[in-house]
């Protein structure tokens, strides 16, 4: 067995999966808050260029390559056409048919078709620890959505979109790593967020332009988290994240942001918990343990225990 098969979630990088579950947990009901007064192409396009500038600018303080090398830029839109592109304009429409959370968690099934994906595409082993966490963590999911199943069928396309950028967001972290873009993480997810743009803003600029009015402060407060929170630093986090572990691990290890969605949702729209709510993120927990701990760790620990004496 491989070194990458060994080994659970890397300790050195915890901390970023931490910061990036309630960066990108909270920033649902801030995307729905920011979308009652701005555009939907507007606002992802702010979003998108005000994230590459400030990750250009990172790399550049900090002396990192920002070219692409040669022949690898086809590789480069590939990747960024599939994360950055469909997933966000998928996103930026299909949260505005629902609740924040709901549109969390349909959007975070991505660990399902990651890890099918990884194991069709990449050959990563489909252990029974992998499969045993997206048991799990689609068993939260379906618990999420018991109590918004009618509100789903009533909005279909809402529902399509969603799980249309998950299955985008799946098959854009497979292609990073079978094809790899030989770039620093930061000039990379700089790269991405503003190739991945450009078709945005042309909508945004041939669409969205007579419909422009001064924000409010809570929708101006929300594009300002999703710049600074969403898209310069859990963006970058993520890209991090995906380019170091396997596609199976990096996909079930973000399960936890669509509970945080919904109960940031309630804190920043008021909505009202159910039981369901509180036993998916038990199964969250639990499928995130499938990921996180050290494969064998438990088995180690019973095979050390001192055996009683009769």
């Amino acid at each position: 067995m491989s070194a990458e098969q060994r080994q659970g979630f890397p300790r050195s990088i915890l901390w970023l999966l931490v910061a990036l579950t309630l960066g990108w947990g909270f920033n649902w009901p801030m995307i729905k808050l920011a979308l009652t007064e701005m555009p939907a192409l507007s606002f992802r396009s702010a979003c998108l260029l005000g994230g590459a500038t400030g990750l250009f600018a990172v790399a550049a303080r900090a002396g990192l390559r920002l070219r692409p090398p040669r022949g690898q830029w086809g590789r480069l839109l590939l990747i960024t056409l599939f994360n950055i592109t469909v997933w966000n304009l998928c996103v930026v429409y299909g949260i505005s048919y629902m609740a924040s959370g709901r549109a969390a968690i349909l959007a975070f099934t991505m660990p399902l078709w990651g890890v099918l994906l990884s194991a069709w595409i990449l050959k990563e082993r489909l252990t029974a620890r992998r499969m045993l966490g997206v048991v799990l963590g689609m068993g939260a999911m379906l618990l999420l959505l018991s109590n918004e199943l009618q509100a789903v069928r009533a909005a279909p396309k809402g529902t399509l979109l969603m799980l249309g950028g998950a299955l985008s967001w799946a098959f854009g972290t497979v292609m990073m790593r079978r094809f790899p873009v030989d770039l620093p993480v930061t000039s990379l997810t700089a790269w991405q967020l503003l190739l991945g743009g450009i078709p945005i803003v042309a909508g945004a600029l041939a669409f969205d332009l007579d419909s422009l009015r001064p924000l409010s402060p809570g929708p101006a407060i929300a594009v300002v988290y999703n710049v600074l929170v969403s898209f310069v630093f859990c963006q970058w986090a993520w890209f991090k994240i995906a380019t170091t572990v396997p596609v199976g691990v990096s996909s079930l290890s973000v399960l936890m942001i669509p509970v945080v969605g919904v109960f940031s949702g309630m804190l920043v729209l008021a909505e009202v918990p159910h039981w369901q709510d509180f036993a998916a993120l038990g199964l969250v927990l639990l499928a995130l343990a499938t990921v996180m701990l050290p494969p064998g760790s438990m088995r180690a620990r019973f095979i050390r225990a001192p055996v009683p004496r009769q």
